[in-house]
Formats: structure tokens, sequence, C-alpha cells
């Protein structure tokens, strides 16, 4: 199993690593601070850094759906690692830090809309949230206006931990319809934003709402019957 560094510090740029597998582009390692695609967040991109010098481009991370291996792939055109190689994985820092903000700012959103996300997706340039709102009437500039009150109170954001009997117990604390929270051994992680939301999540987020600056709702579709999707982007 590979140590999953971002968990223990989400503002870990760089580790060394040892090369533990290959599978096709993809490298695994003992450890790593690469976050790998799950919960709509997208997987991290940076560099593997080899002793010899060379620099392997990481054009995304995910977990191989048959073993759970989490997976750095590299860039065609450049050589692979072998098994036993010493790395430096280093992350695109710009890249993370804005999929943080915005991973951080739909746990606003999910405190300011009142219904159940039935999916979601966080890029570098934009993030979204789909809520089971089949008869509501969202206002763009009002929920702008909310998010940007909530993140202007610099609320710490913190991670934490529920046992899965406690989560079984307040099965309300899950806002995702169809996505069930990553359930490591008998712990589940959370996220608290002070005074503001708590819920299990396996995401990477800043430490304070103060990090994300100004936000805008730059649109509100509707997809289906009940599907409300509302997109956020960041004022820049």
């Amino acid at each position: 199993m590979t140590r999953l560094l971002f968990r223990e510090d989400a503002y870990a740029k760089t580790c060394t690593a040892t090369v533990t597998g290959i599978s096709d582009r993809g490298v695994a390692l003992d450890q790593t601070v690469f976050y790998a695609t799950s919960g709509g967040q997208a997987g991290d991109i940076g560099a593997l850094k080899t002793t010899s010098g060379a620099s392997l481009p990481v054009a995304t991370t995910f977990k191989d759906r048959e073993t759970g291996t989490l997976l750095h792939i590299i860039a065609d055109g450049h050589d692979l690692p072998a098994i036993g190689d010493s790395v430096e994985a280093e992350l695109d820092w710009d890249n993370r830090h804005r999929l943080m903000r915005y991973h951080t700012s739909l746990h606003l959103l999910c405190a300011v809309i009142d219904g159940d996300v039935t999916g979601g997706n966080i890029a570098a340039h934009k993030a979204r949230l789909d809520f089971n709102l089949p008869d509501a009437v969202l206002d763009k500039d009002d929920i702008t206006a909310k998010l940007n009150e909530l993140i202007a109170r610099n609320a710490d954001v913190y991670d934490g931990e529920i046992s899965i009997a406690e989560l079984k117990a307040n099965p309300e604390l899950v806002r995702t319809m169809s996505v069930q929270p990553p359930m490591d051994g008998h712990s589940i992680r959370t996220v608290t934003i002070e005074g503001i939301d708590f819920q299990p999540c396996g995401g990477t987020h800043v430490k304070n709402t103060s990090e994300i600056g100004r936000v805008t709702i730059s649109k509100i579709e509707k997809k289906g019957r009940q599907n409300r999707r509302i997109n956020l982007v960041f004022e820049e």
C-alpha cells in the first residue's frame, strides 16, 4: 500500500519515494504527495525526478480499478524508472492549490444550498456540484454573495475522523447520493469548516477559507427533471 502523505499534510509539495511497481505508463510508489482522481477531484500533476537528473512529467494520477494501486501516469516520450529506483515526487503546486481552494469552496456551497448532492467535479479552472432540487428557484448573485460572506469569515478548516459505526448512526452527514466517503480501516476521514460545515471527505482542502479568494457562480443549469448544476469559478 502507498503511504498517502497528502492525508497527513495537504501542503507537502515533495517527497522522496521508492518505485514499487510499473503498469503501462503508471508508476507506483511506496509513498506520495500526489492525490489520485476521486470524489470528483482531478488527480495531481507534476514530475518524478530521478537520481540521474531526469524529470518525468506526471500527466495525471489515478487508482487502478482492479487493484486500487495509486499510479502516477508518465507522459508519453519519457522512459519509465525501474522498480527499486529512488525518485523525488514533486507536485505542480499552483495546480494543486487551486484544486484545494475549489474543493473547500464546494463544501461552502453545500452549506449554502439545502439539497442532496448528485454529482460534482473539481478541476483547476472551475468546479461544480449537482443538487437534487426539482422545485428550487436559484439565483446566481444571491448564492455568490452568500459564498463570499462565508469565505470572508476566515474560518479554519481541519481534518478529523469518525468511526464507521458513527457514520451509520448519522447517515445525513453524507451529502452525496451516489458516492460514499473513503473508508480506511475502521475510521472515516472528516473535514470541518469551523462554524460552517462538517462532512466526511477524502479530498484536499486549504487550512483557512481566507485562502480561497472571492468566487462567482458562473452558471446554473437544469440537468434533467431534478438535477440543478451550480458552476463556480474564482474572481480573477
